[in-house]
């Protein structure tokens, strides 16, 4: 079986703040970008040729808010300590700080940050385990 293609889509109040979030912070490239598309401005982020990517869309004078909890996460693995070391430096140099963990398991081999809209994303120092 191959792997599923996965598109994470959400809504935001800010597009322009996201993208710096997840292509400055997190290097991920700009994939495509939409304006009036049926009332909704959006962006595509993610990396080419990986089955992956993130959706954020904004439609006019319709307010999203934040996310419902702390415990709303999106976690990259990344196993190789200078992949790690530089991913974290990237976030810190683009103005992004770590914040606490809301599960302290997190913060054993992790950094967690949280985007613009109150979503977090930690950064882990391991292997996937399947």
């Amino acid at each position: 079986m191959q792997p599923l293609t996965i598109r994470v889509a959400r809504p935001t109040d800010d597009l322009e703040a996201l993208r710096k979030f997840y292509c400055d912070g997190l290097g991920m490239d700009l994939l495509y970008a939409f304006s009036g598309h049926d009332g909704f401005d959006g962006i595509m982020v993610g990396q080419p040729g990986v089955p992956y990517h993130f959706e954020f869309t904004k439609k006019i004078e319709h307010a999203v808010g934040r996310a419902p909890t702390e415990e709303n996460l999106i976690v990259f693995f990344l196993p190789d300590q200078a992949e790690w070391n530089t991913s974290v430096a990237r976030m810190v140099a683009s103005g992004f700080s770590p914040v606490p963990s809301f599960n302290p398991y997190w913060e054993r081999n992790g950094k967690t940050f949280e985007d613009p809209d109150g979503y977090r994303v930690v950064l882990q120092n391991a292997a996937w385990q399947d």
